[in-house]
C-alpha cells in the first residue's frame, strides 16, 4: 500500500511553502514574498507519531484568472488534491478571511477529502487571537492557528491530519528504488519528458523558458523497477542569474544531481551540444553520477544518411570528458525511444553500483603493464604493487605505487581504459586515487 499524501493547497501567499518546510524539517520548498513562486507540487517524506507519510506543497490556487501560469497551478494543485489522503487548507490570520479562501474552501468541500483548516501567521502566543473565529465561516470545521516562522501548533496540525489515515500496515516503508535526476539548461523538454513517462500531466509544461522552480520527486513504478524522477528547474548561465528566486533554482538543480542515482542530460538536438549543455553535463560528472545523454526533439530534425551517427560523434567530442556516457535519441512529444530509457536507466544504475574483487583487478594490472610499462622519469621508473577497489557509486579504485610524482596523469588514463576495457563500467565516471609510500590512511 501506497503511503498516506498530506496535500498544502490555499491561495497564493498565504504561507504554505514555509509551513512545508517547517512540517518536513529542512528547506525544500523555496519560500519567497512573491505570489507564484511555487508553481509544480514538490513532495517530501514526513514522520510524525510513529507514522511515515508524504508531504507536497502546491502552487497557490487563483479560483479565477487569465494568467497562463496561474491556471497551470492551479490544475497541478487539483492533481494534488485529487490524489491526496488528507488536505490542508492554509489561510492567513493577518488578511482574515477572504473571497480567494472561500473560493479554495469550496472547490475543496466538492473533493469529498477531509480537510483540515490551518490558520497560519498566528505568530504570537499566550491568548487565543479572537481573529481565529471568523474561520469557521469557511465550514471546514475547528481551524487550528499555526505558525509556520516559529512552529506554534504544527503538532495540533499534524495529529489532526493522523486522525484521517488508514491503519498503518507493517510494511508501510518505501523499498528501494533508483532516484534519477532529469537536468538540462531550460526549456530542452525535461518536464515534457517525465509528464509522457508518466503518463500524467505531472508537471507544468509550457513554452516559457524557467517554468520549473523546484526540484520536483516523483515515485514511478513499472515492469523495469522502482522509480524516484527529480525533474530540476533549468540551470541558466550563471550571468543570467538574477533573480533571487532562479538562484534558489540553481541552487535546488545542483543539490538534486547530488540527491540523484542517476543523471539523465537533456539537450535540444536543433541546438546540439552548447557551452551550457557542457557545464551542466560536467555537475554530473564532477558529481560521480551516472549519466545517460539524452538527445530530445528529435523529431524536429531534418534528417538525411548518416545524421544521427554524425550528431552522436560531434557530442562524443563536446563532452569528451564523458565518453563513458549513453546518447540516446528520443521525442518526449511523441513517445519515440522513450521506452529504452528505463533500460539504460537501469544498466548504468548496476554498472555505478559495481564491485570487483581485488584479485581480478590486479589481474588486469599485470596485464596492462605487460602491455605498456610504467613511466620513468631521469632514471626512475614507476612501480605499481597492487589496485583495490574502495567504494561504489562512482567506482572508486586506490592503486599503491612507489612514487606519486612519476604516475602520469595519461598512464592513469591508460589504466582506467583498460578497466573500462575489461569490466565495461559504461555510463558511469571512475576515481582512480593514487598513494605511494608513507601515505597515511
Amino acid at each position: 500500500m501506497s503511503r498516506p499524501l498530506v496535500a498544502i493547497v490555499g491561495r497564493p501567499n498565504v504561507g504554505k511553502s514555509m509551513l512545508f518546510n517547517r512540517l518536513v524539517g529542512q528547506r525544500l520548498s523555496i519560500v519567497e514574498d512573491t505570489p507564484g513562486v511555487t508553481r509544480d507540487r514538490l513532495y517530501a517524506p514526513c514522520e510524525w507519531a510513529g507514522r511515515t507519510f508524504d508531504m507536497v506543497d502546491t502552487g497557490g490556487i487563483e479560483p479565477s484568472t487569465d494568467s497562463e501560469i496561474l491556471l497551470f497551478m492551479r490544475e497541478q494543485a487539483q492533481i494534488a488534491i485529487d490524489t491526496a489522503t488528507v488536505i490542508i487548507l492554509v489561510t492567513d490570520i493577518r488578511t482574515g478571511v477572504t473571497a480567494a479562501d472561500k473560493d479554495v474552501a469550496n472547490m475543496l468541500k466538492r473533493s469529498h477529502k477531509p480537510v483540515v483548516l490551518a490558520v497560519n501567521k498566528a505568530d504570537s502566543t499566550g491568548a487565543e487571537d479572537p481573529a481565529l473565529y471568523e474561520f469557521y465561516e469557511l465550514g471546514l470545521g475547528d481551524p487550528i492557528a499555526v505558525s509556520a516562522v516559529h512552529g506554534h501548533g504544527t503538532g495540533d496540525l499534524l495529529d489532526e491530519c493522523l486522525r484521517y489515515f488508514p491503519e498503518a500496515e507493517e510494511n508501510e516503508a518505501e523499498d528501494d528504488f533508483i532516484k534519477v535526476a532529469v537536468i538540462g539548461k531550460p526549456n530542452v523538454g525535461k518536464s515534457s519528458l517525465i509528464n509522457h513517462i508518466l503518463g500524467e500531466k505531472r508537471l507544468i509544461v509550457s513554452d516559457m523558458a524557467g517554468t520549473t522552480r523546484d526540484a520536483v520527486d516523483t515515485l514511478f513504478e513499472n515492469d523495469k523497477g522502482r522509480y524516484m524522477f527529480i525533474d530540476t528547474a533549468g540551470i541558466r548561465r550563471k550571468s543570467k542569474v538574477e533573480e533571487r528566486v532562479e538562484k534558489f533554482s540553481v541552487m535546488r538543480a545542483q543539490l538534486a544531481i547530488e540527491r540523484a542515482d542517476v543523471c539523465l542530460i537533456l539537450i535540444d538536438a536543433r541546438d546540439g551540444v552548447t557551452d551550457q549543455d557542457t557545464k551542466i553535463a560536467g555537475l554530473a560528472h564532477e558529481a560521480g553520477k551516472a549519466s545517460i545523454v539524452i538527445v530530445n526533439k528529435w523529431d524536429l530534425v531534418e534528417k538525411e544518411t548518416g545524421t544521427l551517427e554524425k550528431m552522436r560523434k560531434d557530442i562524443m567530442r563536446d563532452l569528451s570528458f564523458m565518453s563513458y556516457a549513453p546518447v540516446l535519441f528520443i521525442s518526449a512529444l511523441t513517445g519515440q525511444r522513450t521506452d529504452r530509457i528505463f533500460e539504460l536507466i537501469n544498466f548504468v544504475n548496476d554498472q555505478t553500483n559495481m564491485r570487483i574483487s581485488t584479485g581480478m583487478l590486479n589481474n588486469v594490472l599485470a596485464d596492462a603493464q605487460a602491455r605498456v610499462q610504467p613511466p620513468t622519469d631521469k632514471g626512475r621508473r614507476l612501480k605499481i604493487y597492487y589496485m583495490t577497489q574502495t567504494g561504489i557509486k562512482p567506482p572508486c579504485f586506490v592503486i599503491f605505487c612507489n612514487s606519486r610524482e612519476l604516475f602520469h596523469f595519461s598512464y592513469q588514463r591508460y589504466l582506467e581504459n583498460q578497466i573500462r576495457a575489461v569490466f565495461g563500467l559504461e555510463g558511469t565516471p571512475i576515481r582512480i586515487v593514487i598513494r605511494q609510500k608513507g601515505d597515511k590512511e
